[in-house]
């Protein structure tokens, strides 16, 4: 009997995913990261869409809703950005799939990279548009974020303006990762998809 419940503790453990990272594959939390931040940056991305094609006349209660909405989950994408790489730092990379030839390694290795850049860049110009603008910055209903510079109409519509093309070049770079990913698992068919997934 003890022999058979050692056996099947042993099961067990070989079917749990590892938290951290291993020389293969992603451990659990950086798995519940990236997913958790591509779903953010979704809403994110969705929201701003819907938000820039709205009229800006008047007092819009839905559009000054959605906008305070807006910055407090860019707020909550900064801090999971900001987790994302002190884990990383504590936790090297899965090696690239054998084979791959060295511009995919560049260009993999530069496309995580933009996509740092990128996720970090975004809320930063968002809180110095608000802060340029005058208008809060708050994390939902807890408390406000200082502001970053005095109010200046300039740097307002400069900041919006970055802003808007940050969003249009984390879109770009997105597509490109979901593309390579989906080559990789569709007509390459190696594990690098299915090591960024759960039970693996």
């Amino acid at each position: 009997m003890n022999r058979i419940a050692g056996d099947a503790i042993r099961s067990d453990n070989r079917c749990m995913q590892p938290l951290s990272n291993s020389p293969r594959h992603y451990g659990l939390i950086a798995i519940a990261l990236h997913w958790a931040m591509a779903l953010l940056l979704l809403v994110l991305v969705v929201m701003g869409l819907y938000m820039v094609q709205l009229p800006d006349v008047g007092y819009d209660k839905v559009k000054i809703t959605l906008i305070l909405v807006h910055k407090a989950l860019g707020l909550l994408a900064l801090a999971a950005v900001l987790l994302r790489l002190a884990w990383r730092v504590g936790n090297a990379l899965p090696e690239l799939v054998a084979g791959l030839p060295q511009w995919q390694q560049v260009a993999a290795r530069f496309v995580h990279l933009a996509l740092y850049a990128l996720m970090l860049a975004l809320p930063m110009t968002g809180w110095l548009m608000s802060s340029a603008g005058g208008y809060p910055v708050p994390f939902f209903a807890w408390f406000e974020l200082p502001h970053f510079i005095r109010v200046n109409e300039y740097w307002f519509r400069l900041y919006i303006a970055i802003h808007r093309w940050l969003a249009y070049a984390l879109m770009l770079v997105v597509a490109l990762h979901v593309a390579a990913a989906l080559r990789h698992h569709w007509l390459m068919k190696d594990d690098t998809l299915r090591r960024m997934l759960p039970g693996r």
